[in-house]
């Protein structure tokens, strides 16, 4: 709720500038938007990169390239103040375009928000001679409208950008498909969301238009402001490089005009699967698919995949009852996950696909069907439960249909070893089934759909087409050794060729800088593991050593 006090001083011109001089500038920060540590500690990294990039510059007969990067919510702003220092340090000129929020389903009052844009501008103050800080908020479409959209009108297709992130935001704060427009909380939140993000789409079109950046860096470029602003540049046509984090300690995802949500790995097919995988890198690969079905961490992660090792096909069998009838395995995502959200193809969402599709199996008692709950779910509980969806949908539970929940003792790599068919959305356990030899019919738009390997259907004729096929015949849709192959080819560069090195995560990001801070990652030793990255993510040509 907004304090009505500070809401009144925040209409008011230039009192939360009289306010941060005298009083709180100097004082221990509160409020959970904090670039405090950032502040203390950019001073000594500047320090470092200045002489690198003026050696660069005076190497080099051409110019970097002219980098806008936005960032928003103050953790990403603390890693991209030193990414971006990286990349000045290469010979690039970087504007670093901020949104001081902390909170993006929450509405904070003008006070609030000027005496944070204050504190951005004190935190990044020493970037100055090498970036040049933007805060959002003091563009003209911010300075006279404070966060209320203004009258400039967009274009359609912009127009049309806004209202889709803004569902997809809502579904993620939420953590569910179903957005009410009827009840109040919900269209509450879509509106903000409308209203921020119209105001950034305004923001960026003007500062892009006006200042033709070569490339713009975003995290994410799905949700949120990130999507927007990502969505802005590629209307302009102005290249836009977007990036995230795997589970994994020193790498990154990135994508090329494109969101890296969408994982798009077209690009990957057709440079690297065709080259023959050796016995080394079938190795790797069993080695990481062994760890999850162990229930152990892998390689430089911490995450545990699953949360009980395997206990084999027989006690899975037997635990769960399962008798001689072929078992049909499906697998859920977790609900809310950016990596799910826009990946509808015949279905309007996954509820819709899992509702259907138990109501149908509900009437094959000549099979049998494990419902696997993403393990994920543990770590978002606020999320609705695709167990939850399958109880809605089928009142009575038919006692051929199973399901197990993200903490049930049981593995999902026993499930994929006695299943017969699988069913994905667009969980990897669609790939790793496929891997399997087994049938697997993706229904969602995920980046091994459409390989060779899985059976696509486009609509929901073609979806039940596809299952009374396959269910009247399961062996002769059985994978043959080619598909496999190329499944496992396939995976082995999705998980070790698709993300690429880079020193600081996320999460754990100033864990992470003291391993690798700025005089290592631009020395010769971080340039040999790192520089190919830093290419990337100003649009250069993906290459592979």
């Amino acid at each position: 709720m907004i304090n009505p006090l500070r809401k009144l001083l925040g209409d008011l011109p230039f009192t939360a500038e009289i306010d941060w001089m005298l009083r709180s500038k100097n004082r221990a920060r509160k409020d959970h938007y904090n670039l405090a540590r950032l502040q203390k500690s950019l001073p000594a990294a500047v320090a470092v990169v200045e002489p690198i990039a003026r050696a660069h510059t005076e190497r080099s007969r051409s110019g970097g390239k002219n980098v806008l990067f936005f960032a928003t919510l103050h953790y990403w702003i603390e890693q991209s103040a030193y990414l971006g220092l990286t990349l000045a340090g290469l010979g690039h000129k970087v504007t670093l375009l901020t949104l001081p929020y902390s909170e993006w389903h929450k509405q904070k009052d003008n006070f609030t928000q000027r005496q944070r844009v204050l504190h951005t501008k004190d935190a990044l103050a020493a970037l100055s001679p090498l970036i040049r800080h933007v805060s959002m908020l003091d563009t003209s479409t911010g300075s006279a409208h404070r966060l209320q959209p203004s009258t400039f009108n967009l274009p359609t297709t912009l127009q049309a950008d806004i209202k889709e992130i803004s569902l997809w935001d809502a579904q993620y704060t939420l953590m569910r498909e179903e957005v009410d427009m009827n009840d109040a909380g919900d269209r509450a939140l879509y509106d903000l969301r409308i209203q921020r993000n119209t105001f950034a789409a305004q923001a960026a079109f003007e500062w892009m238009q006006k200042n033709k950046p070569d490339v713009v860096l975003i995290p994410n470029g799905l949700i949120l402001e990130m999507g927007i602003v990502f969505r802005v540049a590629c209307y302009l046509g102005i290249d836009a490089v977007t990036y995230e984090f795997n589970d994994q300690r020193e790498q990154i995802w990135l994508a090329q005009n494109s969101s890296i949500m969408r994982q798009d790995t077209d690009y990957l097919v057709e440079a690297r699967c065709h080259l023959p995988m050796t016995d080394s890198m079938f190795e790797r690969l069993a080695d990481l698919e062994n760890a999850r079905r162990g229930a152990r961490v892998w390689g430089k992660s911490k995450r545990l995949w699953q949360y009980v090792s395997s206990q084999g096909a027989d006690a899975t069998r037997n635990t769960l009852g399962l008798d001689s009838r072929p078992v049909i395995m499906l697998a859920a995502n977790v609900l809310g996950d950016s990596l799910t959200l826009g990946r509808d193809i015949f279905a309007s969402s996954m509820t819709e696909w899992i509702t259907k599709t138990v109501q149908y199996f509900a009437k094959r008692t000549d099979l049998q069907m494990v419902i696997r709950v993403h393990p994920g779910e543990k770590l978002v509980p606020q999320a609705k439960s695709m167990g939850t969806v399958v109880r809605e949908a089928l009142p009575e539970l038919p006692s051929h249909i199973h399901i197990i929940g993200a903490l049930d003792k049981i593995n999902t790599y026993d499930l994929i070893e006695i299943a017969d068919v699988g069913l994905a959305y667009t969980t990897t356990v669609g790939l790793e089934t496929a891997m399997n030899g087994r049938p697997v019919i993706s229904c969602g738009e995920t980046h091994y759909r459409g390989r060779g390997f899985t059976l696509d259907p486009n609509s929901w004729d073609e979806y039940y087409a596809t299952l009374e096929r396959v269910l009247a015949d399961i062996p002769a849709h059985q994978l043959n050794e080619k598909q496999t192959e190329f499944a496992w080819n396939y995976a082995y560069r999705f998980f070790f060729e698709y993300p690429r090195p880079f020193p600081w995560r996320l999460m754990n990001f100033w864990d992470d800088l003291e391993a690798w801070p700025l005089e290592r990652v631009l020395s010769e030793e971080g340039l040999a593991q790192f520089k190919d990255t830093f290419d990337f993510l100003v649009n250069e040509p993906f290459t592979w050593k």
